[in-house]
């Protein structure tokens, strides 16, 4: 037993060194820098609500507070903000705001207001009837705190909530204070269309922005409170030791779902591009224990679409055929087999998943054009209002397409630099 021991020892301590080699390579290819200085760095972030209470609250010091969170804002050592905040005698929480998927993040539907079994604190939701804080909803606060992990995506709606509170702030008189977190999906790649104007102005595109946006929520913040006029009292408290070519898995941070159906880094990293798709008639997965790494629906033909795909060619990405029955309360083909393909991710730094969302798209429609159309919303997603005819009936490559977007991608870019605080 003791030689089988000291075999498992030997094998977890290569398992680490390897890993940690993945990861030097991973940040020395993305951030152009030294794989050995990247390594410091690594299991290291402590999100803005550690680097806060390090401060001993000061920019909250006396105040009454209302906190926007849910079950990620946690801190480094897996505390909830509402208990952290409500525990210190530095300030006074008075009040919680719930976004989609409640304050705990297990609804899938609309949520209402309510109170916190543990506080007492009157929760206010902002993915229900009202999905920007009232007067009323501010009336007695000093400071709005804004505590909730994004992933990197234009039409995760948690940004959207955070802009229209930002809003609220301004015109209520309100300081706005964001604890800053990783974006999940590292902060150097930038995908997709920056949304045409006409488009914005709903939770899943709150302003013209590109899909995959490479911020921060916190620089996100900065970003909408100038380019976009809110111009409320903002002030982002930054994260220690995050890096911009960091995913996830590289910050130490543990990884809680964001939304029922964000279940693995994986579904993150696929979701700008691929995510687009349950725009379709398909299906992402829903109520699966994976989501967003699935696509498919009763009528397709799994050998023939993952066939297509393979002859793509797609760099980082392969689809294999699969089957399989999402569960999920109102999804497309609920309780139904569906079949279609499984997207394995074999080099995350190389893949532009925007790129391979349309591709997918495409070798749907080429195998099944009488069944696979557009449904609402995915003008929005794409940010596009012309990418399903381009893709699907002019036929034009996905790279082509890609490449039409880059000139406003670009000059996103620059705008982009000015807020960036990592």
């Amino acid at each position: 037993m003791r030689t089988i021991g000291k075999y498992a020892g030997l094998l977890m301590i290569v398992t680490v060194q390897i890993t940690a080699l993945l990861f030097s390579a991973s940040c020395a290819s993305l951030n152009r820098g030294n794989g050995a200085e990247c390594e410091k760095y690594i299991g290291a972030v402590n999100p803005g609500i550690g680097e806060l209470a390090k401060r001993n609250f000061d920019i909250l010091k006396g105040k009454k507070v209302g906190l926007i969170t849910n079950h990620t804002g946690l801190s480094r050592e897996g505390a909830s903000d509402i208990d952290i905040l409500f525990e210190t005698d530095q300030c006074d929480l008075v009040a919680l705001f719930s976004p989609e998927h409640g304050i705990r993040g297990t609804a899938d539907e609309k949520v209402t207001s309510g109170k916190d079994e543990k506080t007492g604190l009157p929760i206010h939701s902002l993915y229900g009837k009202t999905q920007k804080p009232t007067k009323e909803m501010f009336e007695g606060l000093d400071v709005v705190v804004f505590d909730i992990q994004d992933i990197g995506t234009r039409f995760y709606t948690y940004i959207g909530t955070m802009a229209k509170a930002m809003q609220a702030a301004k015109e209520n008189g309100k300081k706005f204070v964001v604890l800053d977190r990783p974006n999940p999906v590292n902060g150097v790649k930038v995908e997709g269309a920056v949304a045409a104007k006409d488009l914005c102005g709903g939770n899943t595109c709150i302003y013209p922005i590109p899909t995959r946006h490479g911020m921060t929520i916190g620089e996100l913040a900065r970003l909408f409170n100038e380019e976009y006029g809110i111009g409320c009292d903002l002030e982002v408290v930054p994260m220690k030791n995050w890096k911009r070519w960091m995913y996830y898995d590289q910050t130490g941070l543990l990884w809680i779902h964001p939304s029922p159906n964000m279940k693995t880094l994986n579904g993150a990293i696929l979701y700008p591009g691929l995510g687009v798709a349950e725009t379709t008639r398909l299906s992402c997965g829903r109520g699966t224990d994976r989501p967003f790494e699935m696509y498919g629906a009763p009528y397709v033909d799994k050998h023939k679409v993952a066939a297509d795909l393979s002859r793509r060619n797609i760099p980082g990405i392969r689809f294999v055929p699969y089957s399989f029955t999402p569960t999920a309360k109102w999804h497309k083909f609920k309780g139904e087999l569906c079949h279609g393909v499984f997207a394995i991710i074999t080099d995350r730094d190389r893949l532009d998943s925007v790129t391979a969302g349309l591709h997918m798209i495409q070798a749907f429609q080429a195998s099944h054009p009488d069944h696979h159309t557009e449904l609402g919303g995915f003008k929005t997603e794409t940010g596009d209002r012309e990418t399903w005819d381009l893709v699907t009936v002019k036929k034009k490559s996905p790279e082509e397409v890609v490449a039409g977007w880059k000139p406003e991608l670009e000059r996103f870019k620059k705008i982009r630099d000015k807020y960036l605080l990592y």
